[in-house]
């Protein structure tokens, strides 16, 4: 009898234990059924997507999230902006003239040393030629620089003779012409920005001088050190605008300007004036004031240097190591010259 009553009471407590845990599993799906559960009337879990789950939405959430979402619209909308007005790159192209001479590799490599500074930029250097020397090859290869390496041989009848001055013949002139070719062949002007500037191999340049033609529009214009028969020579500038030239040579020339005292938009010679050109009949002298006449007219002109106030090229020119020259002829009439191989 006694056991009897034992069996009923742990059968009776095994039910009692059933009910607490049903009823503890039953308050804990009632707890989770805020994150996507909820009970059914059977007792059995059910899955709610979240459009379906009974939980209120509460109008401070809705807000919030409303803003939220407004917000990161506005920021990638302003991203979007920010790219399209970031400017292009403006490409500055370089046409640099050279011919062979005792100081040609000199020269060449106190400009590349410069150049290596200005940033977007392509050089292009032009041999008086047939062809491309070695030398020159080798050098722009070991340069580091981005270039095109073109050669042109002057004609004869335009090369200056020995017994006469320098400038009674026009120089450069063959060499730079075939520069511009290339340019108006090879740049797209609907997806590049670029100026172009005549710079000669025995010139002197600070690179605040390239970055200040970046924004070029027409032709810009500024004073160059040593030249037009005086300590310097250029553009006279108030307010933004060239209202006359300080030059002590010529100064009736529409445009008494150094080869090294202006840089233009390539569009200027791509699209606007396609046909311009350096004319070796030009008077000694008249090159760059001929070229310029064809680009544009005084109005044109746009002030650098502030206000074409600095100087940040100087026309420069290395002395010829006369004494050098001849010891070294003398060596080669007694048949003792220098080492060929080791390359000056």
């Amino acid at each position: 009898m006694f056991r009897g009553i034992i069996k009923y009471v742990a059968f009776f407590g095994v039910l009692v234990g059933i009910a607490i845990v049903t009823r503890v599993l039953e308050q804990v799906v009632e707890n989770a059924s805020p994150k996507g559960f909820k009970t059914n009337d059977g007792g059995q879990l059910v899955s709610l997507s979240p459009t379906n789950t009974d939980i209120p939405s509460s109008p401070v959430a809705n807000t919030a999230q409303t803003q939220l979402k407004k917000t990161v619209d506005q920021s990638k909308t302003g991203e979007k902006k920010a790219v399209k007005a970031s400017p292009p790159k403006t490409i500055v192209y370089a046409v640099t003239p050279t011919y062979a001479r005792f100081l040609q590799k000199a020269e060449l490599t106190r400009l590349s040393q410069t150049l290596k500074h200005v940033k977007d930029f392509h050089w292009i250097i032009v041999e008086d030629s047939h062809e491309k020397t070695p030398l020159v090859t080798r050098f722009l290869a070991r340069s580091g620089l981005n270039y095109t390496h073109l050669n042109i041989r002057t004609p004869v009848e335009l090369r200056p003779l020995k017994n006469k001055p320098r400038w009674t013949k026009a120089r450069g002139v063959e060499q730079r012409n075939i520069a511009i070719k290339w340019l108006r062949d090879n740049v797209n002007i609907n997806k590049t920005n670029a100026v172009v500037y005549f710079a000669d191999d025995d010139n002197t340049y600070d690179i605040r001088l390239f970055e200040e033609m970046r924004n070029i529009k027409k032709i810009g214009v500024w004073p160059v050190a040593f030249t037009g028969a005086a300590r310097y020579a250029g553009p006279l500038c108030k307010n933004g605008r060239v209202v006359g030239f300080y030059t002590n040579w010529r100064p009736t020339r529409t445009f008494p300007l150094d080869m090294a005292a202006f840089a233009i938009n390539v569009k200027r010679l791509i699209v606007d004036k396609p046909k311009a050109h350096f004319d070796a009949d030009a008077k000694p002298g008249d090159l760059e004031n001929s070229f310029l006449e064809q680009v544009g007219t005084r109005e044109d002109l746009e002030p650098r240097a502030s206000n074409c106030s600095k100087v940040y090229v100087w026309h420069t020119r290395t002395e010829t190591p006369i004494k050098n020259i001849n010891g070294e002829k003398l060596l080669i009439s007694k048949g003792k010259p220098s080492n060929p191989d080791v390359e000056t």
